[in-house]
C-alpha cells in the first residue's frame, strides 16, 4: 500500500517537472529545462528497473503525461495511437466502424442507436439487439466502452459480429466490413408547423459542418421560410474556422468575427467574414444552454455582439480557449491550448481561470470584480468572463425523480423495444402521440420492475431518525415520524400518474427513435420544447426583436471596448 501511494506521488511530481518541457523553444532558461528533463529520465529509468512490481512502461508514461496535462486545463489532451479513432471522431465526426452506438442494459451489451445507411443498419441491426461476440471473442459481461473499441477500426477491415435480434433467442453471426462512418453535424432541419420558421439543429463543429448548415439554410429559404432558429444546445464546440463560416452566412463580408491571442505571436489572428453572406436581414434566433461551449459561443456571442441575432436559453458554458493539435512520434497526437479568443465586442467568455488554482488544485471562476462590461455594435451592454448570457433567459423543466429512475434503470429504453416489436409501423413523429391506454400498458409493464428511488425528503427523514435516536429523542416523535413516512410512500405510489405528461414525452421520443432514428427523436422532442416555442413567438413579432436588439441596459460594470490581453 505504501509503495503504491509513493509511486503515485512520484508520478504527480514528475508530471509537474515534465510540464516545463513544453516551453523549451520559447524560454531562455534552457539549463533549468534540461536539468529537470534529466531528473525525469533518471527517475523513470530507476522506476522501471527497481520497482518491486511490473510498472508497464507505456502505461506509466501515459499516466505521467495525463497527470502533467491535467495540471494545466481539461482541454490539453494526449492521444496515443490507440486513441486515434476517438480523436478523429472529435475533430471530423468520422471514424471507422459499423455505425452504431452500444449501451449496457441489465448486464447485456445492446445496440442503442444504429446510424441510418451504415453497416449495422444495412445488415438489419436495430436498437435492442444484443451483441454477444466480436471476431470470435465472447463479449458477454464486458463494458460498453470495451465493446466500442472492438467494433472500431480502419475502414475496409473485416469484422465478425455475433448478435441476437430483439424478440429472438437464436444468435446470428455475420461478416461485414467496417466503413468510414460520418455522423451528420446537422442531423435535422425543417420548416416548423407554423409554415414560416426554419429550424436547424447543429450538434457539433466538425469539418464541413458549415457546409451542412449552408445546405440546410438554402433549402429552407427555397421552401419559403421567413425566419430561422439555429439550435446550438448541447453543442460542445469544435473547429473555430467552421464557427467563423457560419457567422459569415448572416453578416457582411469583411466583418470581424473573432480574434485570438496566444503566447506565440503566430496565434494573434483576426478572423474575418471572407465570403459573401447568404442573408443579412432574415430574423434569426439562436438557442443555447449550459452545454453550449467553445465554437457554439463564438457563433452565438459574435451574432449577439453584432446585434444580428437574439440569443434565447440559459447561460452558456464559458470556454474561451483555443486548441491546436500537433502530431507526435509513433502516431500519437497532442491537443494544446494555445490561445484565448475574443468576439467582436472585445470580450472573452472564459469562465474558469486555470492559471490560478487553489492549494488543492481546484479551479476558481473569474471573480465578479474582474468581470467587465462591453458594448455590442449597437450599444447594448454585454459582459465577459462567464459564457454568453442570453437576451431572453429561460428555465429548464426539472426532471422528476421517477423519470430519472425510469431512464437510468433502462425501463423506458426496454419498453420502447417492446412497443416496436408489437407495432410494425408508426405514424410520423409530427403525428404520433402515445395514447392513455398505451401509457397504462407501460404502467403494467413496470409492475414487476424495480424503479424504487429515494427523494431528498426521505433521505433527510432518515437523517432525522438517526440523529434523534442518537440524542434519545426518537421515542417521543416515533408516531409522527412513521405517519409522515407512510404518507410520503403513499404519495410516491402516484408518481407514475402525477408525472404522466413528462414521462410520456420521453417515452414518445424513445419510441419514435426506433422507427425514425435520430431525426425522429429530435422531431418528437421539438413538439414540447419550451425554448423553441419562445423563439417562434418572438420571431412572430418583429417589433419585439427590434426592441431587444436596440435597447441598452444600464451597465453595472465599467465599459471596455478594447481587447483584454
Amino acid at each position: 500500500m505504501f509503495a503504491k501511494k509513493t509511486i503515485k506521488k512520484w508520478i504527480a511530481g514528475l508530471s509537474l517537472i515534465a510540464a516545463i518541457s513544453i516551453g523549451v523553444s520559447y524560454t531562455p532558461d534552457y539549463f533549468e529545462i534540461s536539468k529537470n528533463l534529466d531528473i525525469f529520465n533518471a527517475v523513470y529509468r530507476e522506476l522501471n528497473i527497481a520497482y518491486v512490481d511490473d510498472t508497464k512502461p507505456g502505461q506509466l508514461m501515459k499516466t505521467t503525461i495525463d497527470a502533467m496535462l491535467e495540471s494545466l486545463d481539461p482541454y490539453t489532451v494526449y492521444y496515443t495511437e490507440n486513441d486515434i479513432e476517438d480523436f478523429r471522431f472529435i475533430t471530423t465526426g468520422q471514424y471507422g466502424g459499423i455505425g452504431a452506438q452500444v449501451r449496457d442494459v441489465d448486464g447485456k451489451i445492446l445496440i442503442a442507436d444504429p446510424y441510418e445507411g451504415f453497416a449495422a443498419y444495412k445488415i438489419g441491426m436495430r436498437a435492442g439487439d444484443q451483441i454477444i461476440g466480436v471476431n470470435g471473442i465472447n463479449v458477454e459481461g464486458k463494458r460498453s466502452d470495451e465493446i466500442s473499441s472492438l467494433l472500431k477500426g480502419n475502414a475496409g477491415t473485416p469484422i465478425k459480429i455475433k448478435f441476437i435480434k430483439v424478440g429472438q433467442t437464436t444468435p446470428t453471426e455475420i461478416n461485414l466490413v467496417r466503413e468510414e462512418i460520418k455522423t451528420k453535424a446537422v442531423p435535422y432541419y425543417n420548416i416548423l408547423p407554423n409554415g414560416e420558421t426554419g429550424y436547424i439543429k447543429l450538434t457539433q463543429f466538425t469539418e464541413n459542418c458549415s457546409g451542412e448548415v449552408k445546405e440546410a439554410l438554402l433549402d429552407l429559404k427555397a421552401k419559403g421560410c421567413k425566419n430561422i432558429v439555429l439550435d446550438l444546445r448541447e453543442n460542445l464546440g469544435g473547429l473555430l474556422h467552421e464557427a467563423v463560416n457560419i457567422v459569415n452566412f448572416f453578416v457582411s463580408k469583411g466583418q470581424e468575427v473573432v480574434f485570438t491571442k496566444g503566447k506565440m505571436s503566430d496565434w494573434d489572428k483576426t478572423y474575418l467574414a471572407v465570403n459573401n453572406p447568404i442573408d443579412t436581414q432574415i430574423p434569426l434566433v439562436i438557442l443555447v444552454n449550459e452545454n453550449s461551449a467553445s465554437a457554439s459561443e463564438i457563433v452565438s456571442g459574435a451574432l449577439q455582439d453584432l446585434d444580428r441575432a437574439v440569443v434565447i436559453g440559459k447561460r452558456t458554458y464559458g470556454k474561451g480557449l483555443v486548441q491546436q493539435t500537433k502530431p507526435l512520434v509513433y502516431n500519437a497526437q497532442i491537443k494544446v491550448t494555445v490561445a484565448k479568443y475574443y468576439i467582436p465586442s472585445g470580450r472573452c467568455v472564459q469562465a474558469l481561470d486555470y492559471t490560478h488554482k487553489d492549494e488543492e488544485g481546484r479551479v476558481e471562476k473569474v471573480p465578479d470584480s474582474l468581470i467587465t462590461a462591453f458594448k455590442t455594435k449597437g450599444g447594448r451592454v454585454v459582459y465577459d468572463g462567464a459564457g454568453i448570457m442570453p437576451d431572453v433567459k429561460t428555465t429548464d423543466e426539472k426532471y422528476s425523480n421517477i423519470l430519472i429512475t425510469l431512464i437510468s434503470k433502462n425501463h423506458i429504453f426496454n419498453y420502447a423495444t417492446k412497443y416496436y416489436l408489437a407495432h410494425p409501423q408508426l405514424a410520423t413523429p409530427g403525428n404520433f402521440n402515445l395514447t392513455d391506454a398505451e401509457y397504462s400498458e407501460f404502467v403494467v409493464f413496470l409492475k414487476d420492475k424495480d424503479y424504487a428511488y429515494k427523494t431528498r425528503s426521505e433521505l433527510e427523514l432518515e437523517d432525522l431518525k438517526k440523529n434523534t435516536e442518537e440524542e434519545k429523542y426518537f421515542a417521543d416523535i416515533k408516531l409522527e415520524y412513521e405517519a409522515l413516512v407512510n404518507k410520503m410512500l403513499a404519495d410516491k405510489k402516484d408518481d407514475l400518474f402525477k408525472h404522466k405528461n413528462q414521462i410520456k414525452r420521453y417515452l414518445e421520443e424513445e419510441i419514435a427513435s426506433r422507427y425514425y432514428f435520430q431525426k425522429g427523436r429530435i422531431e418528437m422532442s421539438l413538439k414540447n420544447d419550451d425554448d423553441l416555442k419562445e423563439g417562434v413567438r418572438l420571431l412572430s413579432d418583429q417589433n419585439k426583436i427590434n426592441i431587444l436588439l436596440t435597447t441598452s441596459e444600464k451597465a453595472t460594470k465599467p465599459f471596455n471596448t478594447k481587447k483584454k490581453f
